[in-house]
């Protein structure tokens, strides 16, 4: 179902549950409903030439959608784009229920919240116009290469604002360093000058490759940040610092089916006694039987990309001609693949934010 059908099923009141990067609602669409939010977090943002404006990003308790019911110029349309940046849910209010309420206010109460929504809809005109497009350019040819919503020196000035605050103010906690939310938002936004909603998707990020786990405050709020390993993201810092300086053929690129394949190849060196040398052979007979039956069409020519960066060497067949294992270099993948993961997650935010509204 389209962001538009979604609208004009939107005349009624009710529950919408949203996945991870699905629009609510899109730029210029006519609007039925305002949205409260009940839990998550939405990412709004407008379309710019070839990429997008960050806008804000809303959370649990607030409200969305309602500046199209005081549009009286703009035809009731929406103002900008949005869309769940995490599982989300959102109680949807008709406009036709909303105006109920509407009429049963006192005059003067209503002549208040109109004043307020036009103020702060000029405002927003204002600050719209000096926001600057996020797409990126390839400076040494000056041309527009596409929209990046991460681009190498955000990731570098997050990774850095990060190992910074949690060094210097990071609590003890059980599973790692812990900073409350808004101690972060004070460094990242006021300090930085980075997007919150850059810092959001981040923190989803590392919360997804299980680096970062988010507990609730005193309030039964999620706004307690545990950081569950500093030095990995000092890490990625340097990692990314390097990388930057770095032709495009000395890049640290890994395929999505190889990073699998090394995953699983890491899975089954835990499980080996004496795997802590710098080559180990790995049999594969299982993994390449398993992608068979499940149809993920995942082959030993996927490693090619690792071959390249030496973590693995050339495939040794059994003496029995049936049994097949990889040489692997134990301390290389140790290394490497927390990068790989990082920066292929990475690449699909940048991927899902490009193809969105």
């Amino acid at each position: 179902m389209t962001s538009q059908t979604k609208e004009k099923a939107g005349s009624k009141s009710g529950l919408r549950r949203l996945k991870p990067g699905e629009i609510l609602f899109n730029d210029g669409e006519k609007a039925n409903s305002l949205y409260i939010i009940q839990n998550g977090q939405l990412r709004l943002f407008k379309p710019k030439g070839k990429g997008f404006v960050e806008i804000a990003v809303l959370r649990a308790g607030e409200v969305i959608g309602e500046m199209a019911y005081f549009d009286d110029d703009g035809g009731g349309k929406r103002s900008c784009s949005a869309a769940a940046m995490v599982s989300s849910e959102v109680i949807e209010i008709s406009f036709t229920a909303f105006a109920k309420t509407m009429s049963g206010l006192n005059p003067w109460f209503k002549t208040i919240i109109n004043t307020l929504a036009n103020r702060l809809r000029g405002a927003n005109a204002r600050i719209k116009e000096l926001e600057s497009n996020s797409a990126s350019v390839n400076y040494g040819t000056g041309k527009h290469t596409g929209y990046e919503f991460f681009k190498s020196s955000d990731i570098i000035k997050i990774l850095g604002m990060l190992f910074l605050v949690y060094k210097g103010h990071g609590e003890e906690h059980e599973a790692g360093l812990a900073i409350h939310k808004k101690t972060l938002d004070l460094y990242s936004h006021d300090i930085f000058g980075i997007l919150e909603s850059k810092l959001d998707e981040m923190m989803i990020i590392l919360e997804e490759l299980n680096l970062l786990q988010i507990d609730k405050d005193q309030d039964n709020l999620p706004k307690i940040f545990v950081l569950k390993n500093i030095d990995r993201i000092r890490a990625l810092f340097i990692f990314y610092n390097t990388e930057k300086h770095l032709t495009e053929d000395k890049k640290l690129k890994v395929g999505k089916k190889c990073q699998i394949f090394l995953e699983n190849i890491w899975k089954k060196i835990q499980n080996q006694p004496n795997t802590d040398s710098a080559l180990t052979l790995v049999p594969i007979n299982d993994l390449l039987d398993y992608w068979k039956e499940k149809k993920m069409f995942i082959s030993i020519d996927h490693l090619d990309d690792a071959r390249m960066h030496g973590i693995v060497g050339e495939a040794i067949v059994g003496a029995d001609a049936s049994s097949l294992s990889i040489e692997v270099n134990y301390l290389k993948l140790k290394k490497l693949l927390p990068n790989i993961q990082f920066i292929n997650r990475i690449l699909e935010s940048n991927q899902q934010k490009s193809t969105m509204a």
